[in-house]
């Protein structure tokens, strides 16, 4: 027996309530609130039944559309920031429901914005732990250790970039599934730099997502052309970071965002490689991410 229902609407006080009725009614709503969540964890666990022996309980796409959903519809005085911040809380909650669960994060002793971040979008009681490196963080997902890793969203600048480990067909390899933070940055210290999520689970579809390629090139090729070649075959790009090895001769490594989802059965990759026919070419999906909400910190809707 469930008090209250989905369908439950509760009528507004009359404008005369007097404070201990308004309190009651407060009692009330939060019993009603309670009561769901209780249903909500008790079907999450009637799923991981029906799942059977498929045990991919880790769904970043599925929450980037739930969080999507609530926000379309949501109305009100009630900050958005913060209501994203409560589904997050409860989304990682029942997610450890169906599985183990624990994050390594990038967050060394001058660089805790991270760790805020992190701590944000997965909960504040899910097991974290903090690594110096973000290489260390994809180790630790790679090895078991963590079921995610976050890691600094990637810079022109990085020396020695994490991403670049996850260029290769290995299924064992963990890909981006998300981009933090997805709900507004909120009160975390330090710079403002986002930052991905890597799991050993495929990015899927949401319907507004961004997908990141590492491209290998044996020859040189200016940005220019390789911006024109991707876009000839709609493969829109949003962004690029270049890596060369120190290696005289060895291929360059660039990254590029595209502005669309993107697996590696796509056949826009094959029209990509063909049309660069005339020099090796490799090119790797990393995964990718839905796009986070465009929300501030004291946004209010009418």
């Amino acid at each position: 027996y469930y008090p209250a229902s989905h369908d439950t609407v509760f009528p507004m006080p009359p404008s005369n309530a007097t404070l201990e009725e308004l309190r009651r009614e407060i009692d009330q709503i939060d019993d009603s609130i309670h009561d769901l969540l209780m249903q909500r964890a008790r079907v999450v666990e009637q799923v991981g039944v029906a799942k059977g022996a498929d045990r991919s309980y880790l769904r970043p796409g599925r929450e980037a559309v739930i969080l999507r959903r609530l926000a379309a519809r949501h109305t009100g005085s009630f900050p958005l920031p913060v209501l994203v911040r409560m589904w997050r809380e409860m989304i990682t909650a029942l997610t450890r429901l169906q599985g183990p669960f624990a994050v390594a994060v990038y967050a060394p002793e001058d660089r805790r914005g991270f760790w805020d971040v992190a701590r944000d979008h997965f909960g504040s009681v899910v097991p974290m732990a903090a690594v110096n490196t973000p290489v260390a963080a994809v180790r630790a997902v790679s090895e078991g250790t963590a079921t995610v890793g976050v890691v600094p969203y990637p810079a022109e600048d990085d020396s020695d970039p994490w991403w670049r480990y996850l260029a290769n067909a290995d299924p064992r390899t963990p890909r981006v599934v998300a981009r933090l933070p997805f709900g507004g940055r909120g009160n975390a210290r330090g710079e403002d730099r986002d930052a991905l999520v890597i799991a050993q689970v495929p990015h899927e579809p949401t319907g507004d997502d961004r997908t990141l390629l590492a491209i290998e090139l044996g020859q040189d090729l200016s940005r220019g052309r390789l911006k024109d070649a991707l876009e000839a075959c709609r493969l829109p790009p949003t962004g690029f970071c270049t890596w060369h090895a120190r290696e005289a001769g060895s291929p360059s490594l660039h990254l590029v965002e595209i502005a669309d989802f993107v697996d590696h059965h796509d056949q826009r990759m094959g029209a990509f490689v063909e049309r660069l026919a005339e020099m090796p070419v490799r090119v790797n999906t990393l995964g990718g991410y839905a796009v986070p909400l465009q929300i501030t910190a004291d946004v209010r809707r009418p």
